[in-house]
């Protein structure tokens, strides 16, 4: 009776060991999921932003195969005219001031 449940209590004891195995395996795996998941949802997005930037650079191609295309993209990096273009400064408008006089008691607040 007795070797009867030794036996059982270690076929018990190495089905338990066997769940938790399989428990840890499980969850795991589980893990491993969630992260291929997130990484592909990244790699998902960041392969649209390259798609809109190569979009971008291509538009960017063209125009600078234009030769006024080119003629811009020397102007703005040389910062370089064609002989007779002068130089324009555009100055905003000065703000238009309007001070009331001082009152006699304001000059006479002010002093202190």
């Amino acid at each position: 009776m007795r070797a009867k449940q030794w036996r059982q209590g270690v076929l018990i004891g190495i089905l338990l060991l066997v769940a938790f195995w399989l428990a840890t395996s499980i969850w795991g795996l589980f893990a491993k999921a969630h992260v291929a998941v997130s990484e592909a949802q990244e790699a998902a997005w960041q392969y649209q932003a390259l798609k809109e930037r190569r979009a971008v650079l291509e538009a960017n191609l063209a125009a600078l195969n234009t030769p006024r295309g080119e003629d811009a993209a020397i102007r703005t990096s040389f910062g370089v005219a064609r002989p007779g273009e002068e130089v324009i400064v555009v100055v905003p408008p000065a703000p238009a001031t309007t001070t009331k006089p001082l009152s006699w008691w304001e000059k006479i607040l002010s002093w202190f």
